[in-house]
């Protein structure tokens, strides 16, 4: 199999997916659960037995997206959703010792973000936003045509700004809905779509909340497009004309009219903006890689 494939991963809090991309299509892909309150090496062992599981015998670099800040200059996860014990790993050091090829390491709603404007709704498009609302509220950028992740990787974190007397992520995500209702975005959208209207009527309120963060992503960033992926945003096409109707009070209105607001149409977005990483442009070396010795052994092997 030629040196091109590229393995993407996708590491959740209770998931991890990976696969072989060549010609940034999967070829091969897994995904197993995590022992989300497992020690630091159990889940690293879980992600390498995913990676093996996909790995076709050489490749060309491993783009690995998590639900964290990253230190970019060193590729160094700290402090994981949901994953306690990941308080700072070397990641990249670690993928690029066992694999010997470049790896890039970036947090999950930008590898969202990279996804869906190379390969999904965003493509054709130079500034997009790209939302995930799930269980939280994330947010990726890609600006003038590149993913913007900032020097601590949280640019576009706009489920931590502040809101009310919490913030964004507290009204818009689905931990409202399980704190208020008692059950996930996904139970509520299949008796949305049943046509229960206690809901819809759910959904209208969130929706009130999620105008006012997407007017905060307008006042920020002014995108072409906003791509909402997760499981919340299943819901959009219930509350996608009431948003608009929202977003008709905008003070600038050229703004929102040129607006295309989108929904994520592929489950794999996300492991391919991981894979999609390696296409990025390369990383500077870190000063310790250009005086440790790096590890032996054939480019691109195989666990």
């Amino acid at each position: 199999m030629p040196e091109d494939v590229i393995i993407g991963v996708d590491l959740g809090g209770t998931n991890v997916r990976a696969a072989a991309v060549r010609g940034m299509e999967p070829i091969k892909q897994a995904v197993r659960p995590i022992s989300s309150d497992g020690a630091e090496a159990v889940v690293l062992g879980e992600v390498m037995e995913t990676i093996g599981q996909v790995h076709p015998g050489r490749i060309s670099g491993i783009g690995c997206g998590v639900p964290s800040l990253v230190d970019l200059a060193h590729g160094v996860v700290r402090n994981v959703d949901n994953i306690p014990s990941w308080k700072e790993v070397p990641l990249r050091r670690i993928l690029e010792d066992r694999y010997g090829v470049p790896a890039f390491v970036n947090n999950d709603a930008n590898c969202f973000a990279l996804g869906e404007w190379r390969f999904g709704k965003g493509r054709g498009y130079r500034n997009l936003v790209g939302i995930t609302i799930g269980t939280g509220l994330g947010a990726g950028l890609v600006l003038d045509g590149r993913l913007y992740d900032g020097p601590n990787c949280g640019a576009g974190e706009v489920g931590t700004m502040p809101y009310q007397d919490k913030t964004v992520e507290y009204y818009c995500s689905g931990l409202r809905l399980v704190r208020e209702h008692g059950v996930s975005g996904h139970v509520l959208f299949q008796r949305a779509g049943d046509g229960d209207p206690d809901a819809l009527r759910v959904f209208e309120e969130l929706e009130k909340d999620l105008g006012q963060a997407v007017t905060m992503v307008l006042c920020a960033y002014d995108p072409e497009i906003i791509v909402l992926g997760g499981s919340v945003s299943e819901a959009f096409p219930f509350f996608e004309e009431s948003l608009r109707e929202q977003l008709a009070r905008f003070p600038q209105p050229q703004v929102v009219e040129r607006l295309v607001i989108e929904r994520s149409e592929r489950s794999d977005i996300g492991v391919l903006g991981a894979a999609a990483l390696c296409l990025e442009a390369p990383r500077a070396p870190d000063p310790a890689e250009i005086t440790g010795a790096r590890p032996s052994g054939p480019r691109g092997s195989p666990p």
